[in-house]
């Protein structure tokens, strides 16, 4: 979709009337939408919003607003826009927005089915990432060293680890938000964003490992059991079918949709290369 859109708009303060005034320059009025323009502009849209800055930074971009009312008027004053090269930019703008907006209204109304994304998938399934390897990890959170080596001895003991360490969750882990899942934390993979000390001793384990020596970690110390081990595996369609629909197949079926438009358009135009 990205190299469809020709050329980045310049800054576009779309009239709201929910707009806020927030101060004027010599009758004009500047809005929090102005402002939260300029700051989707300057930090390439990953700043806050107007309302949640601190009344420094408030006028600062206040500051630059009302320098940019004042330099605006001042350029109109001058007559710039009766500038050729104003013209021809000022064209040049409003072909692109027109152009803009046209695909983004196109591409909205392109409806994909189902089937659509299911050819998709079963011709480029060798083409997609694979599922991490992964591992499933309960664990048991005491304080000191000592008792989790207490514990380590009397799970190496059970004749039933599962049945045993889910009482001993109850029993001994200080983790209270794992303790209605018997311990688990979930599947982790080499991408989570747990404790180092933690994955390391989880990836250096197999299916149905229990930790041999207590996980030191910031939290305490950990007794690790890796309840589920798994390789890595290709994606399920159902795993990926939103994903494929939205960010791949749309994109694909618009593409191929927009080369025929603009096919047929060079077959009717008059058009001479000189």
């Amino acid at each position: 979709m990205k190299k469809l859109i020709v050329g980045a708009l310049a800054l576009l303060v779309a009239a709201n009337m929910n707009a806020a005034v927030i101060a004027t320059v010599n009758g004009q009025e500047i809005t929090d939408e102005e402002a939260n323009a300029l700051l989707r502009q300057v930090t390439g849209g990953v700043g806050g919003r107007y309302e949640s800055l601190n009344d420094e930074y408030k006028k600062q971009v206040i500051d630059q607003l009302v320098e940019r009312k004042l330099l605006v008027s001042h350029a109109v004053k001058s007559g710039i826009e009766k500038d050729s090269k104003y013209i021809k930019t000022l064209a040049q703008a409003k072909s692109d927005i027109a152009l803009n907006i046209w695909i983004e209204k196109e591409f909205d109304k392109l409806k994909i089915t189902d089937a659509q994304v299911k050819q998709y998938y079963d011709e480029n399934t060798d083409k997609f990432p694979l599922k991490p390897e992964s591992w499933a990890v309960s664990h048991i959170l005491v304080k000191d060293e000592a008792t989790a080596k207490k514990i380590i001895k009397e799970l190496n003991n059970s004749k039933d680890l599962p049945a045993k360490f889910a009482e001993a969750v109850q029993k001994y882990s200080e983790d209270n938000a794992s303790k209605a899942t018997n311990g688990s934390v979930g599947i982790v993979t080499k991408q989570t964003q747990f404790v180092k000390e933690f994955l390391d001793a989880t990836f250096a384990m197999k299916k149905g490992d229990l930790s041999k020596t207590p996980v030191k970690t910031v939290h305490g110390f950990h007794i690790l059991y890796i309840t589920d081990k798994i390789p890595e595996s290709k994606y399920t369609f159902e795993e990926i079918k939103d994903e494929l629909t939205n960010n791949v197949v749309k994109r694909v079926e618009f593409q191929k949709s927009l080369e025929s438009q603009v096919q047929k358009l060079k077959d009717k135009a008059k058009i001479e290369i000189k």
